[in-house]
């Protein structure tokens, strides 16, 4: 089965087809500047197999359009899919495991705009187009919500009225599921202990947005960000965690308005507010004589990070494992060493010689006196909601054929 995963930006439209059970990835791209016209043409850097990256430039006015050319790109290859995975950023508290899509789905999933008003609607658009042109071909959502349903109540409750809560779904979704189920469910295979045993923090460091996530038994129990992916860790733009009345008090005394505000905290903070020259950690870090500023947010860059392991360290109890992963946790290795020390008191400690060399990966960069596992581990979330629309597939066609084993039913044995 050949599984075509989307992940749908507002102007982008990145994917991977993927052979299962195999788990081969036969062909991927992007097509980039999907939308009006801009002053470069819209294109879409294609590669099948082991081949050499191509250009196509074609008219991409909408995703439905950048959707149809990818099939015809795909097709002049000989290649097919037979289903697709939608990468799918809110899922509230309705979607909580992958869902096929059909329509009562995805009027359900249209209700939820209002939680992700510039991720989900793309995603849904997406989903009509390839309805529209491919109606037999099998959709299914994948959300980056869902590994966080488990988070206990005392943990996603807010401290506002419960009538305020429940008329606007104010609480903590947390984010980053699909990459920290997928590197927790590797660190199980690594570690060779069943998945619902395992306890460890992983975090989650990308090059744009950050989360730190606590694990217990195979589980989420919390994640740093909450109802929106503004909370939490310092990121390359976003602020993280601030006081609520700071917001208050630029709506006030900012005269542009509410977009204007949202936009300051999601575009114009983080690391890049902080430093005044690059939303990207590596330039801060790899600074030549940096100055106060640039000091200052590597310094508050790592705080925030230490803060939340210390914490998470806490909550979860017995660790096996602390994960690093995405572009900076798989490739700094100053953050890691910065975020690891002054852990020793927790049996946390790192190896600066195996963290230095750390290309290889998965890798343990852990001391041997360390009492837990510190794990470097690749993210690939292409190919965990390729694995997740195939599962559920497979299951639906186990239950329409009673007596006869499927190849989900033979992975989880």
């Amino acid at each position: 089965m050949n599984i075509l995963v989307f992940n749908c930006g507002s102007s982008s439209l990145k994917y991977r087809l993927i052979a299962f059970p195999a788990e081969t990835e036969i062909a991927a791209g992007e097509a980039q500047r999907v939308g009006p016209a801009t002053a470069e043409s819209s294109r879409i850097y294609h590669r099948v197999g082991g081949g050499e990256q191509e250009v196509h430039y074609a008219d991409m006015p909408n995703h439905g359009a950048a959707f149809r050319e990818v099939m015809q790109l795909l097709k002049a290859a000989g290649l097919e899919p037979d289903a697709l995975g939608h990468r799918t950023v809110h899922g509230g508290t309705r979607f909580t495991q992958p869902t096929r899509m059909d329509p009562e789905a995805v009027h359900e999933l249209e209700t939820l705009n209002n939680l992700a008003p510039l991720h989900n609607p793309p995603t849904l658009n997406l989903m009509h187009s390839c309805s529209m042109q491919y109606p037999d071909l099998p959709q299914v959502a994948v959300f980056d919500t869902a590994f966080h349903s488990t988070i206990p109540e005392e943990a996603y409750t807010y401290a506002i009225p419960e009538k305020l809560r429940e008329r606007h779904g104010l609480r903590k979704y947390g984010f980053h599921g699909t990459s920290h189920r997928f590197v927790v469910e590797e660190a199980a295979r690594i570690l060779n202990k069943p998945l619902n045993t395992l306890n460890a923090v992983s975090c989650h460091l990308g090059s744009g947005g950050a989360s730190l996530c606590a694990v217990r038994n195979g589980r989420s129990i919390d994640n740093t960000m909450g109802f929106s992916p503004l909370q939490g860790l310092i990121m390359s733009t976003r602020c993280g965690d601030i006081d609520p009345a700071l917001t208050l008090s630029l709506l006030i005394s900012e005269k542009d308005g509410e977009a204007a505000v949202e936009q300051v905290l999601n575009t114009r903070s983080g690391v890049l507010g902080l430093s005044g020259t690059s939303g990207d950690i590596r330039d801060i870090l790899t600074a030549e004589d940096p100055d106060e500023s640039v000091r200052n947010t590597a310094d508050a860059y790592i705080w925030r990070i230490r803060k939340y392991l210390g914490a998470y360290l806490t909550v979860v109890g017995q660790l096996d494992a602390v994960i690093f992963t995405d572009t900076v946790g798989e490739q700094v290795p100053d953050v890691r060493e910065k975020v690891c020390q002054g852990f020793s008191c927790f049996g946390l400690k790192l190896d600066a010689e195996k963290n230095r060399a750390a290309s290889a990966l998965p890798c343990d960069i852990a001391a041997p006196e360390s009492r837990m596992h510190i794990l470097v581990i690749q993210t690939n979330e292409e190919l965990a909601i390729a694995r997740e629309t195939y599962q559920l597939l497979q299951q639906e066609q186990w239950n329409d054929c009673p007596g006869k084993e499927s190849d989900y039913a033979k992975l989880n044995t």
